[in-house]
């Protein structure tokens, strides 16, 4: 197959994919805590478990990679086989409507959707132009993102009108899940290259070869955190009644989803033409500071006007925070090490994500979420002057990647 004919095809069932996706988006972000707290009225572990399941996945991703290596399996089956696992948890949820089955295999479910995310890497290093990676992966990103604000409104709509049919719900999850793995299935991809034997934790040996990776994962570690511990203090904030809001379902899909990915779909494209063109480090800067800037706003407002303010800058942060969390290590990066270099981000991003909702949970009962929020966004600001001395010292451009300091070559 020519490179062209190799991107075509990747890029067309990548578009299948990212809509499902965009569905499966909306359980991680919103409606499984939503559920969690309406329905259930589950207490503040099961909530922070559900809202770490897409980071539990990140956490495993390199155990992923390194079964995927030594089974040998092309990146994108894998990656199918992990979605289809995703169907069958969702197939458990609807059988057994119980508050610990809808934990449990809500988490597994999340799990499956973030610990291919390696894999997807590689196959976007190895199938799209260097010089077009950026645009396809944010055009592929829109239909993520539309499909996100679609399904969003209809389930906080449906939520809202038929809380007890949330299994309906659950089986759209499923679904999702389903269409995805088929459309993985087809993507032309290459075996993983690498040793078989290695520890499945062996790529963490570049954090201390590569000090410019290591200086970049230490900043993305402390906004990683920040902005992970305040993301379902969201629905908690809009949802629980103890913070005097207590707006309905659909108000909450409208805050959380609908608004902030409206925000994602129209600036998207945008970010993805900076990402190719602009100094990694001066982009990364500028998100962080938007990131800082809705968490704030949103956190202490309580019109519906400085809320939805708050919802826009953080889509807005959030479409440029896609392109350069998903593609970065495609600038640092070896082409034949980016999937693990890519674990080594996805699992530290797995550490934090695990710990920062139990954080969150937790510190509420003793601070007000205006307290966490404004300690949020200093982490955010210490994040961007550790990153502010690699501005001038970035030597990659578009395509010349930083080697590890003991890297010969």
């Amino acid at each position: 197959m020519s490179d062209a004919a190799r991107t075509r095809q990747t890029f067309r069932r990548e578009l299948w994919r990212s809509a499902c996706s965009g569905i499966l988006e909306t359980a991680g972000s919103t409606f499984l805590l939503l559920i969690a707290v309406k329905w259930f009225q589950a207490g503040a572990n099961a909530k922070s478990l559900l809202a770490a399941g897409g980071s539990l996945g990140l956490l495993l991703s390199p155990v992923t990679v390194s079964i995927v290596l030594r089974m040998g399996w092309p990146p994108a089956l894998a990656a199918s086989r992990l979605f289809a696992l995703g169907a069958i948890a969702c197939a458990v949820m609807v059988a057994f409507p119980s508050e610990a089955v809808f934990v449990i295999a809500g988490i597994l479910a999340m799990v499956t959707t973030s610990a291919c995310i390696p894999l997807m890497t590689q196959i976007y290093q190895d199938n799209y132009p260097t010089d077009r990676r950026g645009q396809l992966y944010s055009r592929t990103f829109m239909v993520r993102i539309a499909a996100t604000v679609l399904f969003g409104w209809m389930a906080g709509w449906w939520l809202t009108e038929h809380l007890a049919w949330y299994r309906v719900l659950l089986a759209a999850y499923g679904g999702a899940f389903v269409v995805a793995s088929i459309a993985l299935a087809g993507i032309p991809s290459l075996a993983l290259r690498g040793n078989a034997l290695a520890h499945p934790l062996h790529a963490l040996s570049l954090v201390a070869e590569d000090r410019l990776f290591r200086q970049t994962l230490l900043a993305w570690m402390l906004m990683g955190f920040a902005n992970l511990m305040m993301l379902p203090m969201r629905v908690e904030y809009l949802a629980n009644p103890r913070y005097g809001l207590e707006r309905p379902s659909d108000e909450v899909a409208l805050l959380t989803v609908v608004i902030p990915n409206l925000a994602r779909l129209g600036l998207s494209p945008v970010w993805g033409w900076v990402f190719d063109r602009m100094n990694f480090f001066a982009l990364r800067v500028v998100l962080n500071l938007g990131f800082a800037l809705g968490i704030l706003t949103f956190f202490t407002s309580t019109s519906r006007t400085g809320l939805i303010l708050a919802a826009v800058v953080f889509g807005i942060s959030n479409a440029g925070g896609d392109v350069a969390w998903g593609l970065w290590v495609t600038k640092l990066a070896p082409a034949g090490r980016v999937a693990d270099y890519m674990s080594v981000h996805t699992f530290l991003t797995g550490v934090r994500g695990v710990v920062a909702p139990f954080a969150a949970f937790h510190a509420v009962s003793r601070f007000s979420l205006g307290t966490l929020g404004g300690f949020s966004a200093i982490l955010i600001v210490g994040a961007s002057l550790l990153l502010l001395p690699e501005i001038g010292r970035w030597r990659g451009g578009r395509t010349t990647r930083i080697v590890p300091d003991n890297d010969p070559s």
